[in-house]
């Protein structure tokens, strides 16, 4: 039986050993190349989202495309959730860990009133390192994180149960086995 979301899987290419050997790099560019694919994929992404949202909070960088749209589809306004040093004026900031190190991403102190209601997205859920570390910054400023979504999971890497466990509800279009 075809998924039902085989028309958005088909239109994102796999790019062997990319960053680097092993890695089966899940390439979005094509999907955003496609008109009609983009307006599918932003379509089904509205339609999981449950209940009523204040705002967007898209990751950078591939979660300001997706974010967006969805945005203006949802009619709220889109947050930035960016690296740190990239925002103009006070922001608060979290820290996550990497592989090797630590980084951090920022919001501006004043984007949201407190109990906002917000929609996070990005491109992919990997391990759920950044996704897990904008909840808590959201949640920080005030704001109340009513679900997650994603275009693409890696279930094997574990990032959507993770957030799960963080008592975010997860929404993803396709899942691909593998790294």
């Amino acid at each position: 039986m075809a998924d039902a979301n085989d028309d958005i899987r088909q239109r994102i290419r796999t790019i062997p050993d990319f960053p680097k050997p092993g890695i089966m790099f899940r390439d979005i560019t094509t999907l955003l190349l496609d008109a009609e694919g983009l307006a599918l994929t932003i379509e089904r992404m509205a339609a999981q989202v449950e209940g009523k949202v204040d705002l967007v909070a898209g990751i950078e960088a591939r979660g300001f495309l997706f974010g967006a749209a969805l945005a203006v589809k949802l009619g709220t306004g889109v947050l930035l959730v960016r690296k740190d040093g990239k925002l103009p004026g006070a922001t608060i900031a979290e820290d996550y860990a990497l592989e090797y190190g630590i980084d951090r991403i920022a919001i501006h102190a004043d984007a949201l009133a407190p109990g906002a209601r917000v929609l996070l997205v990005d491109d992919l859920i990997a391990t759920g390192g950044t996704a897990r570390a904008a909840v808590r910054l959201l949640r920080k400023a005030g704001a109340e994180v009513v679900q997650a979504a994603f275009v693409i999971d890696l279930p094997e890497l574990g990032g959507a149960d993770a957030l799960r466990g963080d008592g975010i509800a997860v929404s993803t279009l396709v899942a691909f086995e593998g790294h």
